[in-house]
């Protein structure tokens, strides 16, 4: 009797019942596919992915397709259990393609990204390694080898799980007309980088001035560019930005700098110490290159100081430039003491055309001031 009141439909989905047994079912395989979908996306389960040397993005993204794959799965056998046949080799209505060729196309996909992440990591890192090549140009060869490989194996794989590329045509042209003005700028900054991988007028490492952006060269992308400023803060510039604004590059061609750091003396000082006393400032620091040598100019009679100019070139501090020139002014600071050359304060000379001005000294203040007791 129990058996018989178990098996009893509770409602009706369409053509087919469930009965409580079936819904009992439905819970279980439910709850089933959530737990297993938690499980694929643990930190345990990314460790084991990450010892295969897969790359932290690709891995999160092959996670969340298993543990999406996984709900689904459950989900159908969950829906077949309450007794409602949803068949794995039926096409879906308007897809003409069945579960088990949606499954295999995004198990495809996932392969071709990770073949392509590969092809890329293959080439940077071995076959172009001993190639004798610029490491920039290695790093640009391999992205662009590595992106041919993802859009040849997306279309390998679309042609071979039964979707033609011919009978979207119509589609992409009715569409194409509508998004392409809101997808211009993704395409200008693809095709911005691509240039970029080719011409190489930045290369990772470089330090870069672009659209008041100053920092680092970290990484150079398809579509945009990370800069890591001297505050350790990662910029994503769009690739664009190195094609239509000027762009000051420290290292390109030649990776030394010149600094010039003004500095004002005394006048009475003896300009010949003071030169030495520059250039001897500017050789103390580790950094300084001692061809082209340092050297210092006289540059010109300011209204308070003599104004001298030191010049040094390095290549070394290139990228922290502000810490270089607070090095060498220390320096100074030093040498100029040393040497007995005082750096002035601000002078004018006042000059009272008509009248007379009563100039009291602190002594006399001093004196003028009422008692206290």
């Amino acid at each position: 009797m129990e058996i018989t009141l178990l098996k009893r439909p509770l409602f009706y989905v369409g053509d087919h019942y469930v009965t409580f047994l079936g819904l009992v079912a439905f819970v279980g395989l439910f709850a089933a596919g959530l737990l297993a979908a938690r499980i694929l996306q643990s930190d345990a389960v990314r460790r084991f992915f990450s010892r295969f040397k897969i790359d932290a993005n690709f891995v999160a993204i092959v996670t969340t397709i298993l543990s999406l794959a996984a709900l689904i799965f459950f989900i159908i056998s969950a829906i077949n259990a309450a007794g409602i046949p949803l068949a794995w080799n039926a096409p879906l209505p308007a897809i003409k393609l069945s579960l088990l060729q949606i499954f295999l196309l995004v198990a495809l996909l996932v392969a071709v990204f990770w073949v392509s992440s590969r092809t890329k990591r293959f080439l940077f890192n071995r076959l172009l390694a001993q190639s004798g090549l610029d490491r920039s140009l290695q790093y640009a060869i391999s992205q662009v080898i590595s992106n041919v490989v993802l859009v040849v194996g997306i279309f390998v794989v679309l042609e071979n799980t039964g979707i033609h590329l011919a009978a979207l045509t119509v589609f992409a042209g009715a569409v194409g007309v509508g998004v392409g003005f809101g997808l211009q700028n993704i395409a200008s900054n693809f095709i911005s980088g691509l240039v970029i991988l080719a011409e190489r007028p930045i290369t990772i490492g470089d330090r870069v001035e672009v659209a008041g952006i100053v920092g680092r060269v970290e990484q150079i992308r398809a579509r945009s560019t990370v800069i890591m400023t001297s505050d350790n803060i990662a910029i994503i510039v769009p690739s664009s930005k190195f094609i239509d604004s000027p762009v000051t590059n420290w290292h390109y061609g030649d990776p030394r700098v010149r600094f010039r750091v003004p500095v004002g003396v005394a006048y009475g000082s003896d300009v010949n110490r003071v030169r030495e006393a520059l250039v001897a400032a500017a050789r103390e620091h580790s950094a300084t290159l001692t061809d082209p040598e340092p050297t210092a100019h006289l540059d010109k009679f300011g209204d308070s100081a003599i104004d001298f100019e030191l010049i040094a070139w390095t290549q070394e501090m290139s990228y922290k430039p502000r810490r270089f020139k607070s090095d060498l002014n220390y320096l100074i600071y030093k040498h100029l003491t040393a040497a007995g050359i005082a750096i002035p304060n601000p002078q004018r000379d006042l000059h009272i055309r008509d009248g007379v001005i009563k100039v009291k000294t602190t002594v006399e203040r001093e004196s003028m001031r009422p008692s206290q007791d």
